[in-house]
């Protein structure tokens, strides 16, 4: 059963393996209302987390609540609190961009008369209203990218998963797609990060976890992560954390 004290995500004891464990014993919490980085190096189990945590791998064991919402006891209910965007989203070239958020929408159950200002809203603050009626076969990497935000937060959900965002954007497309993350957490809505960009993460993220091994070995403010090292840059704190012995 959903609470309004559950934070936005919890997995205790998360675990999978892929020949070699991949995520290991995680727990994890993020709260209500933040934008959250997950951070850790290559092959450190953040998109493993991630897909576990949406319902597109199953753990080998573990437990994630979504908004206090079980996953495995009530996988529907969790994943309509939820949108999750990969690094790499598949659009369908032969729509445009209002077909295709219109699409989406109807996926979510969302009712037309609410879906279609909510598409203007999204296609006009990520600048893609010039190309509301293109094919998107035609689009850039970057007009993709943003496309498929529009259409992560069509259904509003109030957790936002992204798996490396901003790769391949420019610094416009990306300022727009870090002021858009921003909104949606200063409207209250959670949001959950992986990047390697790490200026991102240190100038947008309340909270950082780093994980190392499918663990999470560091957790906090980046106050309280540099008073874990001998400070500096996220990208020092970071290297300083992930060093191996």
């Amino acid at each position: 059963m959903m609470t309004d004290t559950a934070p936005a995500l919890r997995t205790s004891g998360l675990s999978k393996s892929f020949g070699r464990p991949a995520v290991d014993g995680l727990d994890l919490e993020v709260r209500r209302g933040e934008l959250y980085a997950l951070l850790g190096p290559n092959g450190a189990g953040k998109t493993t987390t991630l897909r576990m945590v949406t319902g597109l791998v199953a753990p080998d064991a573990g437990r994630i609540e979504v908004l206090g919402i079980d996953l495995a006891q009530a996988p529907l209910d969790a994943k309509r609190k939820m949108a999750y965007l990969p690094d790499d989203p598949m659009l369908y070239g032969k729509l445009k961009p209002t077909e295709y958020l219109e699409f989406v929408a109807g996926l979510w159950g969302v009712e037309a008369r609410e879906a279609e200002p909510r598409a203007r809203e999204l296609l006009d603050w990520l600048d893609l209203s010039p190309h509301a009626h293109a094919l998107t076969e035609g689009f850039s990497r970057g007009m993709k990218q943003k496309l498929a935000l529009a259409g992560a937060l069509i259904h509003a959900p109030e957790l936002l998963i992204l798996d490396e965002p901003l790769t391949g954007l420019d610094a416009a497309a990306a300022r727009q797609v870090k002021d858009l993350l921003l909104s949606h957490v200063a409207r209250g809505g959670t949001v959950i990060l992986t990047t390697h960009i790490l200026e991102v993460a240190e100038r947008l993220a309340q909270r950082i976890g780093i994980i190392r091994d499918g663990r999470l070995i560091a957790e906090g403010t980046l106050a309280e992560l540099r008073e874990r090292t001998s400070g500096g840059s996220l990208e020092d704190v970071f290297l300083q954390l992930t060093a191996r012995p």
